[in-house]
């Protein structure tokens, strides 16, 4: 959908283990921050969209989490959404909301991710991805599992498979496996997205790993799955992202400096693939790319969901980075480097920066927010003008069970 509404303000926690943080204080940093980034106060929001995507199940905070978190700061009376949409959680708030703004519906929104994982009794964090999927069909993701495995022509891992690792972790290694097959694509170059997102997480004093990596640290750390590294996969993190959303009219009444307006945000859903079907991010993509009325070509850098290294290098093909199935070379020539012809998760992405599954759609927009107003310092894209942001959550059958694809723009 095309869209109407500006980025006012944005504010973000460090991504990690915050233990004697509680989540709606996570939630009320991040807030306290992004209000003070626009200059505002609490009383002037008229709306709250609100994601979390595993609080019930980790810290049994079901339902309200979004208006227990906003009562800590004083905000009530106000409409408070809360939002749960796997790991899209928050790109989905941000959708909604701007979708709001541009019809008119508010002047001021408030977009908040917030997550806690980390937990003493680690089945509970398990758990919370384990009901990302359809836990009410027979086959299930056994199913999916034994469909992924026939087509990368291995085997199922039934005995560990979201026992002794998240079952994602399997998905994306038979994911892996057949790209490799098709495409011809090799284990070096999926390491080598750990080491260039370890190397611009290392620029990132927000990020929950700071670390640069080589490649030999890379492939040499535990196996998690073959091809899978420990490195190589998306890190379980606690932290809180918000952004304040404003209308065109309030954007001249405020006197905004360096304007960041939202272009274009799709949300889609799967759909039950037949054979030639585009991809849901491919079809997430071009609905965005339409709407926005740009192409790759002109996409300054991205923030993409790479829950695992292999995830960022599929993902290059449906956003139309490269080629299909040339995404290995992308690695190899550093064009998706800082400095390259179109950075890639210069946050350092989820592997470095975290993956806080409600709060990872809301932090993608505060990266690409202040990297297109040139406050990104060491990690900083030479004249970023252009933005694009995706987000997956969930799986059924064999693709995201919802995706977001969103396009920001600077205006001078």
């Amino acid at each position: 959908m095309k869209m109407n509404a500006y980025i006012a303000g944005v504010g973000m926690t460090r991504f990690g283990k915050h233990m004697d943080t509680t989540l709606k204080g996570l939630a009320g940093e991040a807030i306290a921050e992004a209000l003070t980034d626009a200059g505002i106060e609490a009383s002037a929001i008229e709306a709250a969209y609100m994601a979390n995507a595993a609080g019930g199940v980790v810290q049994g905070q079901e339902m309200i989490s979004g208006q227990v978190a906003l009562r800590e700061l004083g905000i009530g009376r106000i409409p408070v959404i809360n939002l749960e949409n796997a790991c899209a959680s928050s790109s989905t708030a941000f959708n909604q909301a701007c979708t709001m703004v541009s019809l008119g519906a508010y002047d001021i929104a408030l977009v908040c991710g917030f997550e806690k994982l980390f937990h003493e009794d680690k089945r509970r964090t398990f758990a919370a991805f384990d009901g990302a999927v359809d836990t009410e069909n027979p086959e299930g993701l056994s199913g999916t599992l034994k469909t992924l495995a026939a087509i990368a022509g291995e085997e199922v891992d039934e005995e560990n498979a979201g026992i002794t690792r998240s079952v994602f972790m399997d998905i994306y290694s038979l994911l892996a496996k057949a790209h490799m097959k098709k495409y011809g694509t090799t284990r070096e170059q999926f390491a080598g997205v750990t080491v260039k997102n370890s190397f611009h997480g290392s620029l990132n004093p927000r990020a929950q790993f700071q670390q640069a990596m080589t490649l030999a640290e890379v492939l040499d750390s535990r196996e998690i799955i073959d091809p899978l590294t420990l490195p190589m996969c998306s890190p379980i993190g606690d932290g809180a992202a918000a952004i304040v959303l404003v209308s065109q009219r309030k954007a001249r009444e405020l006197g905004l400096k360096k304007p960041v307006r939202v272009l274009s945000s799709a949300l889609v859903s799967g759909w039950d693939l037949a054979e030639g079907d585009m991809s849901v991010g491919e079809f997430a993509a071009q609905q965005a790319y339409e709407a926005a009325g740009v192409g790759p070509g002109e996409i300054s850098l991205a923030e993409l969901h790479d829950a695992s290294a292999p995830s960022e290098v599929i993902a290059y093909d449906y956003l139309g980075i490269c080629e299909k199935g040339q995404g290995g070379r992308l690695i190899d020539d550093g064009s998706t480097r800082l400095g390259g012809r179109i950075p890639v998760n210069v946050s350092g992405g989820l592997l470095r920066k975290g993956h806080p599954i409600g709060a990872t759609g809301a932090a993608q927009i505060v990266e690409i927010t202040e990297q297109l107003q040139g406050r990104s310092n060491q990690r900083q894209v030479e004249n970023a003008r252009i933005g694009l942001t995706h987000n997956g959550g969930g799986l059924i059958g064999l693709d995201a069970a919802a995706t977001v694809v969103t396009i920001l723009g600077r205006e001078d």
